[in-house]
């Protein structure tokens, strides 16, 4: 019907002189129609049946990992911060639980921050293709909202991870509309965009907006979103997350109490910058409706990626490359690389200027340092959450091998977390050379974690700062999630 109109009314419109812009308008599709309002309807409309077993089982997976390092992220000087400035500068409001502090809460969008920045404080969180860091932004939100609910109101485990999938699919689904979202990122950190808008489809899920709400809430969280990568490697960057978290449920939050925002904030209109302004070649489509035959969540096609130790994602290919080079200098089983062996060391990586940092000077600078974690892996054998530790860095033999680093980026070895590799050369001081490379770590999307790695993980992390009878009822719940039918068993464990 809009099309006939439209052909019917252009030439009067052009005779009398209306301007071009008056005109575009006429060519805009009915709000219904619309990108947004397909995502919006797909969050309101989605139901458990749409969850299949795989979907279930990864999201699960991801669930506890992303309680594991939030947990033992509590510990970091970056939480404690984030934490003090919220008791300090804000009014007392003991609604939601605090990741590893035991009476302590706040309010839940203060929750969802401090969570947020916890999960990320290390660099330990999951992440994927697009590159991004999924659980981090959404969980916290999720787990602050329900903890806000009546206690005779709360959410099933199953509400809570359909929430927690919605916020993860609605990220995937609108990186993989850029072409350069494909790479490492250069301009700003992903999940302070995509995370934002899915932490307010998470929210808006579990708060059963309808699917109007739901669509106001994503556009309001556009505007809540952004942040520069020149603050990786720095403590401001956890608060990315932190900030993805809170913004998420903020926007949710005000679309349920009726504030509206822009019904083209996703689409890819002329003149307008909506979700575009953060992608210069977006390229959106709408998201099939539910109730339409069914949905196939993203997390069915790729799996997730965990980290082994704390770290920018990159640095696992160089640290795996450089640790079957140690063991080919000592062999199998403990030992110690001694510097004097070695005349100088190669780095063929990919060419991304926020992870090369060849002298870094703080935990946050190593985390992002392919020189660092190279040759922490070649002296050590392996990266820890330890090898971040002041005396760990301030080691005369890890400082030694440092100075011996050279960078190499061959063509053949682009930014991107789904093609890229490590090759570690180091070249001895009797003239052996010795070469290691990793195309696809233990951890990856493509070679995944088995349950045992990662509940060993989990134990090692939440056993920071938990008791292990909780530590290991954590476990249980989470693997049960589906299946319970107050999420409080949840809720009730994480402090």
């Amino acid at each position: 019907m809009l099309s006939i109109l439209q052909k019917t009314v252009r030439p009067v419109l052009a005779v009398r002189g209306l301007h071009q812009s008056a005109i575009e308008v006429l060519k805009r599709p009915a709000p219904e129609d619309t990108v947004t309002a397909s995502f919006g309807r797909f969050i309101s409309e989605i139901k458990f049946h749409h969850l299949s077993p795989v979907v279930l089982h990864r999201s699960k997976r991801m669930v506890l990992d992303s309680i594991g390092v939030g947990l033992i992220g509590s510990t970091t000087d970056v939480f404690e911060l984030a934490l003090q400035h919220c008791q300090y500068m804000y009014a007392a409001d003991d609604i939601s639980f605090v990741y590893g502090r035991r009476g302590a809460r706040l309010s839940p969008t203060l929750a969802a921050f401090v969570n947020g920045v916890a999960t990320h404080s290390m660099d330990f969180d999951d992440t994927w293709h697009p590159a991004t860091h999924p659980s981090g932004a959404v969980l916290p939100a999720v787990l602050a909202l329900s903890d806000m609910m009546p206690s005779n109101s709360k959410p099933s485990g199953l509400d809570l991870l359909l929430a927690f999938n919605v916020g993860v699919e609605i990220q995937g689904r609108l990186m993989r509309f850029s072409n350069e979202a494909n790479n490492i990122p250069k301009r700003f950190h992903p999940p302070s965009v995509v995370g934002t808008m899915g932490s307010a489809a998470a929210c808006a899920r579990l708060l059963s907006l309808d699917d109007v709400r739901c669509r106001h809430a994503l556009a309001i969280a556009a505007s809540l979103s952004g942040a520069p990568m020149a603050n990786a490697a720095t403590q401001s960057k956890p608060l990315h997350i932190g900030n993805a978290s809170r913004l998420g449920l903020e926007a949710a939050l005000l679309a349920s109490r009726g504030l509206e925002a822009s019904p083209l904030v996703l689409d890819a209109v002329a003149g307008v910058a909506g979700f575009s302004a953060f992608y210069e070649d977006y390229v959106p489509q709408p998201l099939e409706s539910p109730s339409d035959g069914g949905h196939s969540f993203l997390l069915e096609e790729q799996d997730i990626g965990f980290k082994r130790f704390p770290a920018h994602l990159g640095m696992h290919w160089v640290a795996d490359a450089a640790a079957s080079v140690h063991q080919l200098l000592v062999g199998v089983g403990p030992g110690i690389i001694s510097p004097a062996q070695v005349q100088d060391i190669h780095l063929r990586v990919p060419k991304s200027k926020y992870i090369n940092r060849p002298l870094p000077k703080s935990e946050h600078e190593a985390r992002h340092s392919f020189q660092f974690n190279a040759c922490s892996a070649l002296l050590d054998g392996e990266v820890t959450v330890q090898s971040f530790t002041p005396f760990a860095m301030g080691r005369p033999e890890l400082l030694a091998l440092l100075s011996r680093v050279h960078m190499e980026h061959p063509d053949d070895n682009p930014a991107n977390f789904n093609r890229m590799y490590g090759e570690v050369q180091v070249n001895l001081v009797g003239g052996e050379i010795l070469t290691g490379r990793c195309d696809t770590f233990y951890g990856h999307w493509r070679n995944p974690m088995t349950n045992e790695s990662l509940a060993k993980k989990f134990r090692n992390n939440a056993g920071t700062v938990l008791p292990s009878d909780k530590v290991e009822s954590l476990i249980d719940v989470v693997e049960e999630l589906d299946r319970i039918g107050d999420c409080t068993a949840l809720l009730s464990q994480l402090q």
